[in-house]
């Protein structure tokens, strides 16, 4: 039987369209208790619609819906405590024992059933839940503690299922610093080094502090998402929510209700079209120290003695290496500044770098330098408008928060509009924030395209530029053309043109970048595709014109005949 957390390692298919509904999820309101889990189902999660209903319902019907919901501290008690109780009544054993059976399979009820019912025995051994007492006590008043060996009344001492006696008071000292050690508390086990038997909650209840229980009880509410292969914790800094993802749909980016969008997958900031290989190259290459030795490398030359790396600073060929070196020598040769002259054509004149040049001594440092400078400026491109989407973003994200704050309200009082009807300009902004992102990673997916498949690189640079100027037009008319009716002294009659405008842009940038996006998540195969096709257009209008040209040259002769006319055609 194969448990529903196996079927997370499934294929996952990515041909799904990448907007999927409104954003506008990102700025609920955290506090809003009227729905115990903020799930997918609740909103419309992708950009902008057609305002016809049945070409919306037709696009909801050809995409797979998104497959997490996000969960709330409470909603996270509430599943475990439903997940623990499944697996008792099932079981038929207390919850403690379900409790610890659930840690141990890693909160999976489907696989917890699916090994206990294979092999009950064999659980319990590899648990630590043991069906009957083994260790035989006296019924003597009194018994002696295995740990600290005083001599105690019955009702001082106390054991775990095995029966192994120890005090109150070690016990205690045991738990304290088994649960102030760390999460491992919750795989607590007897005392006594030869024994597997599972300490549970109930034995924390009975003997720890009101703040060790505390501790033991986060813990324990940390591993239920920790431990589940299908939830994560939102990795935004504060945020306390967490995901569940399910199979089923071929989008790995998540939105938390934080406002903070990641990916399921790597757990990096939302990067859909670009996969998280991609990625995870480029953050490494962006903190990696590579980029700095490409930095040395393209502007600084050894020194020829001691071999330290050199910038020039001021014009002169002159070289002076810092000490303790000091080592003087030409910029241009590295030769010793000892040997320059007029026979070398003068101090600021070096030739013989271009003759030895010529003779192919610098051929092998040239060539590496030249590398060098050219993976750096072709970084710096990338980086450069990479970073600079990534700050465009933060600015929208901070003007849309603005407008939903304070603007809208005052458009809606000096145009006599009701903020309903100005949802446009919401959902423009939340096309810009959404298209800025991807509009990034693109960058980094443009740098790692590989230099030789220029038909490839040619229809990516075509369709990211095509997109960037829509998202420009867009941002521009949202960011600038707005601003006259905000800071207008009436209504205006130019506001119906605004958004017919502002709504036309919004509708034409996000078709612009559903074709981005597809091209990218197919691997930009529409370009091998019309490349084979001409392949075989080409290969087959040969074939004809090569078929009825023989054809004509045996046309009333003999197979012999025809082949010596083929000889003669060839100049024999």
């Amino acid at each position: 039987m194969e448990s529903e957390d196996d079927m997370i390692d499934d294929s996952v298919s990515m041909e799904d369209d990448f907007y999927s509904g409104d954003l506008s999820y990102c700025y609920d309101d955290p506090n809003d208790n009227d729905n115990d889990y903020y799930s997918d189902d609740d909103n419309d999660y992708g950009l902008l619609e057609d305002d016809d209903e049945d070409d919306q319902d037709a696009m909801i019907s050809r995409r797979p819906q998104l497959s997490y919901t996000v969960l709330k501290e409470a909603d996270i008690k509430q599943r475990q405590e439903d997940d623990i109780s499944k697996v008792s009544t099932v079981l038929s054993i207390s919850r403690v024992e379900a409790t610890i059976l659930l840690r141990y399979f890693n909160w999976s009820v489907g696989k917890v059933h699916d090994e206990w019912f294979a092999d009950e025995g064999g659980v319990r051994q590899s648990v630590g839940l043991l069906e009957r007492q083994f260790v035989q006590v006296s019924n003597s008043r009194e018994l002696t503690c295995g740990i600290c060996f005083d001599s105690l009344l019955r009702d001082n001492i106390t054991s775990a299922a095995c029966g192994h006696p120890f005090c109150f008071s070690c016990w205690r000292g045991y738990i304290s610093s088994t649960i102030n050690d760390g999460p491992g508390c919750l795989s607590l086990r007897c005392p006594d080094p030869s024994c597997n038997a599972a300490v549970g909650q109930d034995m924390i209840d009975k003997l720890a502090t009101c703040e060790e229980k505390e501790k033991y009880a986060r813990y324990l509410l940390r591993s239920y998402i920790e431990d589940n292969r299908k939830t994560k914790w939102c990795p935004a800094p504060g945020c306390e929510y967490a995901v569940d993802f399910s199979v089923g749909g071929g989008n790995f980016d998540v939105s938390c209700i934080c406002s903070h969008s990641f990916c399921w997958n790597c757990t990096e900031e939302a990067h859909r079209p670009v996969d998280c290989d991609t990625v995870a190259k480029w953050i490494l290459k962006n903190s990696a120290e590579s980029e700095n030795m490409n930095w040395i490398l393209a502007n600084s030359k050894p020194c020829p003695k001691c071999k330290r790396p050199i910038e020039k600073n001021q014009g002169c060929m002159h070289m002076t290496c810092t000490p303790p070196c000091k080592f003087e020598f030409c910029w241009l040769c590295l030769g010793a500044w000892a040997e320059h002259g007029e026979r070398t054509g003068g101090f600021y004149a070096c030739n013989r770098y271009e003759a030895a040049k010529q003779e192919g001594v610098y051929d092998e440092a040239e060539r590496r330098r030249e590398m060098a400078k050219n993976s750096l400026e072709k970084y710096t491109h990338y980086y450069e408008r990479w970073a600079s989407n990534q700050l465009s973003r933060q600015k929208a994200l901070a003007d849309l928060n603005q407008m939903q704050t304070v603007q809208l309200e005052k458009l809606s009082d000096l145009q006599c509009t009701p903020e309903s009807q100005l949802k446009f300009i919401t959902e423009a902004w939340l096309q810009i924030v959404e298209c800025r992102r991807v509009l990034k990673w693109t960058y980094a997916y443009g740098y790692y395209l590989p230099e030789h498949e220029h038909a490839k690189r040619q229809f990516f640079e075509y369709l990211q530029g095509e997109a960037e100027s829509g998202l420009e037009r867009l941002h521009q008319c949202a960011e600038k053309e707005l601003n006259k009716f905000v800071t207008g002294d009436g209504p205006s009659k130019e506001f119906d043109d605004f958004r017919a405008k502002l709504a036309g842009l919004t509708s034409v940038t996000k078709n612009y970048f559903e074709n981005l996006v597809r091209a990218l998540e197919n691997g930009l195969a529409d370009v091998d595709s019309q490349a084979a096709a001409a392949s075989g257009k080409t290969t087959s209008s040969k074939n004809t014109g090569g078929t009825s040209k023989k054809g004509g040259r045996g046309k009333g002769g003999s197979k012999s005949g025809g082949s010596g006319r083929n000889v003669d055609d060839t100049g024999n």
